[in-house]
């Protein structure tokens, strides 16, 4: 098995925004430093939109987060779309690098993780959704009735169970990932 770490959408923007995003991005760049110490890549995503949109690519409140700690080694890669792969180069990224499990996280659960993940089993990959390390709008979903918490419970509960061609997912805290790299 090759790891890859995937960081979606931790922006500037984005992480005040989001649910613990402090505590989310501080667990993320402990997650980094694990996958760079075992040689496993780390690919950020940025979510970027139109001139003059709250995206824009020169918006400051587009930048990644400096709480990620992001190393010139990191690969960061611009998107459009709530799914990564749409009109990226992720999955090159990723077969140059003989990647083929993904450990994603990042912003939102119910937005661009959710879709990344599923297009990730769909591109053939396996996935490991860091259980805890990924976060919704701070106040949930408060159209469904459900809170951040309950927001992440579900999606987790979701992918999980979700039945791809491909790839599988599988679930598990940060405290437990491990990255891996063969030859």
């Amino acid at each position: 098995m090759n790891t890859a770490l995937v960081v979606v959408d931790v922006q500037e923007l984005l992480l005040p925004l989001v649910w613990r995003g402090e505590e989310l991005a501080d667990r993320i760049a402990a997650l980094a430093r694990a996958a760079r110490r075992a040689g496993a890549p780390v690919v950020a995503l940025r979510q970027v939109g139109p001139p003059g949109t709250d995206f824009d690519p020169a918006s400051p409140g587009t930048r990644l987060s400096p709480r990620l700690c992001l190393e010139p080694t990191d690969v960061v890669i611009d998107k459009t779309a709530t799914d990564a792969f749409y009109r990226t180069d992720l999955a090159a990224v990723l077969a140059e690098r003989r990647v083929d499990t993904l450990v994603l996280t990042g912003v939102a659960t119910d937005y661009c993780v959710d879709a990344t993940a599923r297009s990730a089993l769909s591109h053939g990959l396996d996935v490991v959704l860091v259980s805890d390390g990924h976060a919704p709008a701070a106040d949930g979903d408060p159209r469904a009735g459900l809170t951040a918490e309950q927001v992440v419970d579900r999606h987790n509960r979701l992918l999980a169970g979700a039945v791809h061609p491909g790839g599988t997912l599988g679930l598990r805290p940060a405290a437990d990932v491990v990255f891996t790299r063969r030859g």
